[in-house]
């Protein structure tokens, strides 16, 4: 069956690496200068979303965390589906969450789920893929489009075949696509397997769907090795979303980890870099802010939030300085 499968969806290769990867016949530098709109519109292009994972530690709830990122600024919110369940496990409605989105104005940009959709072990794909589906059920009555797609279950032994795992993205994709909530395929930089942006690439490419995402973070493309001029080689609309955080010159690399991350310009990353490559593609771009700082989580949450996305504004406005 995966061979047919394969064989099936050879045709749409061609259309989804189209889809992810700028055009060969010039530099990458020299397709965003090119394709740069001017500055205001550039601006225009970015949104900014609230990861709930940065305000977490409170465990304020859904409904809460819901209520902090409109109350903020934001334009949208990546909920967390352990925190959804939660809220469903204690008598909650999804009804009553999508009337409080639609009164507050909010839209729910992303969803963080852990379904096991990757791994080589046959049950425990199965049982993803019906995790999955429930998931996006969920959302779907919320009105999500998204839900993050991680190498959940595969962090730990590398070596996974890139090609097996291209096929089951392309299933994960199809699941996607009749539940109405795409999954985008999320770089791990912990991860011994899709750590890097070309190996996320190549499993997205690979999958033969036309609506493949990847999903990229500050953090762990750094932590991962890609370097961040990676992303020049990218089309436009292969990026909805993209994590927002910064990391210090301490600890380095091979030992940095979540906590470590820093708001947007308080560390060294090149994040001016990072959001001309993004607002030259011209699409789009949802910019999500990711914290896992034990020293924000012992902060007023509004005020983390607040802070959080004024930096990421700041950044935006930097950058087009530069």
């Amino acid at each position: 069956m995966k061979v047919s499968r394969r064989k099936a969806l050879a045709s749409l290769g061609t259309v989804a690496g189209s889809s992810l990867l700028g055009s060969c016949n010039s530099s990458a530098s020299e397709q965003n200068a090119a394709a740069a709109p001017p500055a205001d519109e550039q601006k225009s292009l970015f949104t900014y979303c609230l990861n709930t994972s940065t305000i977490r530690e409170k465990q304020l709830g859904l409904v809460k965390e819901i209520e902090v990122a409109a109350e903020a600024g934001y334009d949208g919110i990546e909920v967390w589906i352990p925190t959804m369940q939660a809220y469903l496990d204690a008598g909650g409605k999804l009804s009553d969450v999508k009337k409080r989105i639609d009164d507050l104005g909010i839209k729910v940009e992303d969803a963080i789920g852990f379904a096991q959709w990757i791994v080589d072990d046959p049950k425990i794909r199965a049982d993803a893929f019906e995790q999955a589906k429930k998931e996006m059920d969920m959302l779907a009555q919320i009105g999500c489009s998204r839900i993050a797609a991680p190498p959940a279950g595969a962090t730990k032994e590398p070596g996974l075949d890139l090609l097996a795992a291209a096929d089951r993205y392309g299933q994960l994709l199809e699941l996607g696509e009749q539940m109405g909530v795409m999954p985008q395929l999320e770089v791990w930089g912990f991860s011994a397997n899709l750590h890097r942006l070309g190996q996320t690439t190549y499993v997205a490419m690979e999958c033969g769907h036309p609506k493949a995402r990847i999903l990229p973070d500050v953090y762990h493309l750094y932590k991962g090795g890609t370097d961040f001029t990676a992303l020049q080689m990218l089309s436009g609309q292969s990026i909805e979303v993209f994590h927002m955080n910064d990391y210090p010159a301490n600890p380095p690399r091979e030992s940095i980890v979540d906590k470590d991350r820093v708001y947007p310009g308080d560390g060294v990353a090149p994040i001016a870099q990072i959001l001309q490559i993004l607002a030259a593609s011209g699409t789009p771009k949802v910019l999500s802010l990711e914290l896992f700082n034990q020293e924000y989580w012992k902060q007023d949450p509004l005020e983390v939030a607040k802070t959080g996305l004024q930096k990421m504004k700041t950044a935006v406005e930097q950058s087009m300085k530069s």
